[in-house]
């Protein structure tokens, strides 16, 4: 965790409560936001995206808001996913490890044939252009992901068990 924290005092909200689904969520091949939405990090097994921790606090996206299933947009038909993400606070300067996070563990759970789309939510980051490129070019993501402790980083939101 990041000693000099950027936002000291985020607003944390509860869990919401996770819905139990009746069918089979692979009995098909259609995709669905909650299913994005519930299926994100992996410890032992598949759980849910709502889970991923926050690089600099104790929290999970869905606590902090920074992340909701009305974030995530599934177009099927073109294999097309986008998720928006709200960071806590307009300079967050780990704006692109949570993207990072978001990316790894989105390319870990689909099929290659879905193109991901990882956004800040429009006007939510003083620098939402320059991180929105990097988190959607394949080079920048490559690269970032060969920095060790970069990939530390990502791998400890993805797989801690602090929550």
């Amino acid at each position: 965790m990041t000693l000099g924290l950027i936002n000291a005092n985020p607003v944390v909200h509860a869990k919401k409560e996770r819905v139990a689904r009746s069918e089979d969520p692979h009995g098909d091949d259609a995709v669905d936001p909650l299913e994005i939405y519930d299926i994100l990090p992996l410890f032992s097994i598949l759980n849910f995206v709502r889970d991923i921790r926050d690089p600099e606090h104790p929290y999970s996206l869905e606590q902090l808001s920074v992340l909701s299933e009305e974030s995530i947009t599934v177009d099927e038909k073109l294999g097309r996913i986008l998720i928006t993400f709200t960071p806590t606070i307009q300079h967050c300067s780990m704006a692109t490890v949570i993207g990072l996070c978001l990316r790894v563990k989105l390319k870990e759970c689909f099929p290659p044939h879905f193109k991901l789309d990882i956004k800040v939510t429009p006007g939510s980051h003083a620098d939402e252009e320059s991180v929105n490129k990097q988190l959607n070019d394949k080079e920048r993501v490559a690269a970032a992901l060969e920095n060790p402790n970069l990939r530390q980083l990502v791998d400890e939101c993805l797989y801690s068990n602090e929550l």
